[in-house]
């Protein structure tokens, strides 16, 4: 138990420790077919993975090529053109593997959030304590705050013990979605480039047509730049709706929501020097993460995944986000 009525919440201590054109067409040497001539891009990306390079290295890895074999099974399967099995893919993965993962991160952080009255109890207590201690035996105030802050480490840690919530579980989504997004990137600018096995080069004349709307080649890039820009402009809308909910941000919150507004934006160049497949992939999944933020605010979803009751919970979280937009972008002066 961590209350212990008239106990002492300290331990003994011993020592205290201190946009392109279509690509110009060139005539084979042999029976006069006309091809397209690679696009710069796929020069560059040939250029830059050179044998033993790092990148070439994660191209031959073998999530890679696990990624690739779900995606040709999923288009053999379908039989649906590439733009459709890409989508398709991407709803999948968000849906078996995403969502659960995201759905548990706010159960974490649910039980974290109601644990905090508790640890300022503790917080408030432990300090009279240490006060009265660094009284008795005259510690400095440096001794003093080394001793509150080792045994506020201890409790609190004690605490996520207890209710098994340690914060770093909430991160397990980063960790798995991070690395599944690259594999994927990695594995269709394989299929676009025709850098992988015997099979690549008949995918990427599929992909080559196997588009639709305005970027019908999958393997060129988006000339007019709305992929890109869509994708930038999705990516500040999930973090605006983070930084909505969040009210009195720290100083670090404050600084990491500044640093993910500018990687958004930098995605819009980067965007545009990739293949549409890739583009389209990074659209599709950040449109499910949005689709996935806001589902997580839905009260009845949130008691569907068992996720605990808060403070901060609110009966009409979609109303009370239009007003907090409406106010910070639209009302203000």
């Amino acid at each position: 138990m961590l209350s212990r009525p008239g106990g002492r919440w300290l331990r003994p201590l011993s020592v205290l420790p201190l946009g392109a054109r279509d690509p110009p067409l060139v005539r084979a040497s042999a029976g006069g077919v006309q091809r397209s001539a690679p696009p710069v891009w796929a020069a560059a990306a040939s250029v830059s993975a050179v044998p033993g390079s790092w990148y070439e290295a994660l191209a031959a890895s073998a999530p890679v090529q696990g990624t690739e074999q779900v995606l040709l099974g999923v288009h053999s399967a379908t039989g649906l053109p590439w733009w459709a099995c890409i989508a398709l893919t991407t709803a999948a993965l968000r849906g078996a593997v995403t969502l659960p993962l995201a759905a548990y991160q706010h159960y974490i952080l649910a039980k974290v959030e109601n644990l905090q009255p508790e640890i300022k109890s503790i917080a408030r207590h432990l300090n009279q304590e240490v006060a009265v201690r660094a009284n008795q035996l005259r510690w400095s105030k440096r001794v003093a705050r080394l001793t509150y802050l080792k045994n506020m480490r201890r409790l609190v840690s004690e605490l996520y013990v207890r209710d098994n919530c340690h914060p770093f579980k909430a991160t397990v989504l980063v960790w798995i979605q991070f690395p599944m997004w690259i594999f994927m990137s990695v594995a269709l600018r394989n299929f676009s480039t025709g850098a992988t096995h015997s099979e690549g080069f008949s995918v990427q004349e599929q992909l080559a047509a196997d588009g639709i709307l305005w970027f019908p080649d999958l393997t060129a890039l988006d000339s007019t730049w709305i992929l890109p820009i869509s994708v930038g402009i999705i990516n500040l809308l999930i973090v605006e709706i983070f930084a909505l909910q969040k009210i009195g941000m720290s100083r670090f919150q404050t600084y990491v929501t500044y640093f993910v507004r500018a990687v958004s934006l930098l995605m819009i160049p980067v965007a545009a020097t990739v293949p549409s497949s890739i583009v389209l992939y990074w659209l599709c999944s950040s449109l499910l993460g949005l689709s996935q933020n806001l589902l997580l605010r839905s009260p009845r979803f949130r008691r569907l995944c068992r996720i605990p009751l808060t403070k901060s919970d609110s009966d009409t979280p979609y109303k009370d986000l239009l007003a907090a937009f409406y106010t910070k972008f639209i009302s203000r002066k």
